[in-house]
């Protein structure tokens, strides 16, 4: 058996250093940012976040070296045995320096507001740019606002995101989050020195660019610069709610937003399936429940007024005259009338007329809850699942080759593998997170096969 049988051989390496004159801990291959932090001491970063490649390029969390000469980017430098770490007057001066420049190139009107106390106690309307300056009280002086760039125009061309470049630090969180996590290759970084700005595709609009709408870069985003147009300004909410993803299978996890009893904006969660990831659906399908033609009450139809198909097109286009149709009734009562009919149905033709046809959308609970009323209730076996149609060959397949039809693993354990075999899925369509698994491995040198009478999106990373 090659499994371990003591703890301490599931325990991380560790390696010893000093970090201001402490002995402390980091696991091995661990940054010196993160060991701080897990130590208590809060270094400033901007460019950083955890799931994304360390870039160091803002330089607001530089510390100082025992015996090196200049001062190094602690998110991308490795905690060694023996190293000795000084976040130091010399250190501080530099991130202060850093935190004032980037600060005296804001807007004055900024687009996320520090005015959520209970997600950050400092003010400001530049998200964590205004946080790590009010930690390090900077102030910016009036010389350096004298010098701003110039601003450059907002475009509101997309339909669910806002991009205000005026707010732009130039951290290259976005151009991670697009190019290397979700892998879209939509987000880059032209021109240099001063003209240097992020760009969609060859300098498009956001809303005309060849973006899927995944919105991976609005939530890396720290200043605002890119954010969802249902939450421009204020972040204020009435409540968090942790939930799941309703669209499809991979169950990515997610918090909503909420204000005034509505959904204002969409956050990824760290769950087993997508580590914070979301497609266009999880983040920005949510309008639907706040629809006018959204019905939240049952319909009975009228008296008279037959099934014409035409009558229901119409309807499709134009629920404004549903009242035409039908009238809103109580839940007992249509409850009543249902289960009526259905009963008249059984003891006229006989239980085997009845049958049930779940959807997907429920969950395993509903699922069950569903068969029992047409086994029990209708007397009949005649139940299916719409799931049963299109993975038909797959829990075949999985039948015989791993002796069970249900899923084996997690989504992401994809990106793990040596060689991804599509076999006519299209995933960056119908499971754009497990997509990005897919294609994170691609990157990886791992060798996707794609067998389809169509080429699909993932095609291109085959």
């Amino acid at each position: 058996m090659n499994a371990p049988i003591k703890p301490s051989d599931l325990m991380p390496q560790t390696v010893e250093f000093k970090l201001n004159d402490q002995s402390v801990k980091a696991y091995e291959g661990e940054t010196i940012l993160k060991a701080a932090q897990r130590h208590g001491v809060e270094i400033p970063h901007l460019c950083y976040k955890d799931g994304l490649r360390a870039d160091g390029n803002c330089r607001a969390c530089v510390v100082e070296i025992k015996g090196e000469r200049t001062l190094a980017p602690s998110c991308c430098r490795t905690a060694t045995a023996g190293l000795e770490v000084l976040v130091s007057d010399r250190a501080v001066k530099s991130q202060k320096m850093v935190v004032e420049m980037l600060l005296s190139d804001m807007p004055d009107n900024g687009y996320k507001w520090n005015d959520d106390h209970s997600a950050s106690p400092h003010a400001g309307e530049h998200g964590e740019l205004s946080e790590w300056a009010h930690r390090l009280d900077v102030q910016v002086r009036p010389e350096l606002k004298a010098l701003r760039r110039e601003q450059p125009a907002c475009d509101v061309s997309h339909p669910a995101m806002a991009v205000n470049l005026d707010a732009c630090i130039q951290c290259n969180r976005c151009v991670r989050a697009c190019r290397e996590e979700q892998v879209n290759d939509v987000i880059g970084y032209a021109h240099r020195g001063a003209y240097s700005q992020i760009v969609f595709d060859l300098n498009d609009d956001m809303g005309h660019s060849s973006c899927v709408a995944c919105g991976e870069c609005v939530q890396a985003c720290p200043t605002g610069a890119l954010m969802p147009k249902t939450q421009i300004g204020s972040q204020v909410v009435d409540k968090k709610v942790d939930s799941v993803c309703p669209f499809c299978g991979v169950g990515c996890l997610l918090t909503y937003n909420v204000k005034d009893n509505k959904i204002v904006s969409v956050d990824g969660r760290d769950g087993p399936a997508n580590h914070n990831r979301l497609c266009v659906k999880g983040r920005f399908g949510f309008d639907y429940i706040h629809n006018p033609q959204r019905l939240t009450l049952p319909l009975i139809r009228k008296p008279g007024v037959p099934k014409d198909p035409e009558s229901i097109d119409q309807l499709n286009r134009d629920a404004a005259h549903w009242s035409e149709v039908f009238r809103e009734a109580t839940w007992e009562e249509a409850l009543a009338l249902a289960s009526g009919k259905l009963k008249q149905l059984r003891d006229t033709h006989g239980k085997k007329a009845l049958a049930g046809f779940g959807s997907a959308k429920g969950s395993n609970e509903e699922a069950y809850l569903f068969q029992k009323l047409v086994r029990t209730g209708f007397g009949s076996n005649n139940v299916d699942h719409c799931t049963r149609l299109c993975h038909a060959s797959s829990v075949a397949a999985l039948l015989e080759g791993v002796g069970s039809g249900a899923v084996s693993n997690q989504v992401n354990d994809v990106e793990h593998a040596g060689l991804i075999f599509v076999i006519g899925s299209n995933p960056t369509t119908n499971h754009p997170v497990a997509a990005t698994w897919m294609k994170n491995a691609a990157k990886r040198g791992a060798k996707i096969v794609l067998a389809d009478p169509r080429v699909t999106d993932i095609g291109n990373h085959a």
